[in-house]
């Protein structure tokens, strides 16, 4: 079974990384909900993509240079909202972003004590996932590879790893799941494309649009 995981939220809908996309993810009947955490400047842990505020909010400048409150009035949610309205309602993946720019703020470990047993956490920083898995090993982690990462390597503590879409391919796949790896991909949004990763057997696609993966897969 392919798993669909919504890519931060139901982003083709809504707004990315918000209360609203999340909400609608789960309408949509993904199996994940995918969201970025990092750190604001008086150090909440906050749900956003993007280093800066620039491209999707009303806002300018660097995130971390913003307060959690001045953050909250454009709607970007903290991490414990965004937990609490999806737990027990979808599956979450956390990807920590920019996690070690974040050190002063303990954003890994902060991270890890919130998440549920069932949670996943996603990075392209083996550190970071080393540091969650010392902290919480029961976690599953993701290692995003072949950006420095090999999956050799990653094979070494991840649960799975993430490939780019323009970077997957069946040897990669297969070398993945010889060694025992989930293997999911990013980011997905063209329907004929999805046909071709299922068909390939990937464990999971991540997709701004959810509604259409789960009808793609539905139909197979």
């Amino acid at each position: 079974m392919t798993l669909v995981i919504a890519h931060r939220g139901a982003s083709h809908d809504e707004r990315e990384n918000t209360l609203p996309a999340f909400e609608r993810a789960i309408e949509l009947g993904a199996d994940y909900v995918e969201l970025d955490v990092q750190a604001s400047r008086d150090g909440e842990l906050v749900v956003f993509h993007d280093a800066d505020l620039g491209g999707t909010t009303p806002l300018t400048g660097q995130l971390r240079a913003r307060t959690a409150a001045e953050l909250a009035e454009v709607g970007i949610p903290t991490l414990q909202q965004a937990l609490d309205l999806m737990r027990g309602r979808v599956g979450v993946m956390v990807e920590l972003k920019h996690a070690w720019r974040h050190r002063r703020h303990n954003i890994v470990a902060r991270t890890a004590a919130l998440l549920g047993a069932d949670d996943v956490v996603i990075s392209f920083e083996p550190r970071a996932l080393r540091e969650t898995l010392r902290l919480r090993p029961g976690l599953r982690v993701i290692q995003h590879v072949g950006y420095g990462v090999t999956i050799r390597r990653a094979a070494g503590y991840a649960w799975g790893v993430g490939f780019h879409d323009l970077r997957v391919t069946r040897r990669g796949l297969e070398r993945a799941w010889s060694l025992g790896l989930t293997t999911l991909v990013y980011t997905v949004n063209d329907p004929a494309r999805m046909r071709q990763l299922a068909a390939l057997g990937v464990d999971g696609i991540f997709s701004d649009r959810p509604d259409v993966l789960r009808e793609i897969l539905a139909g197979r």
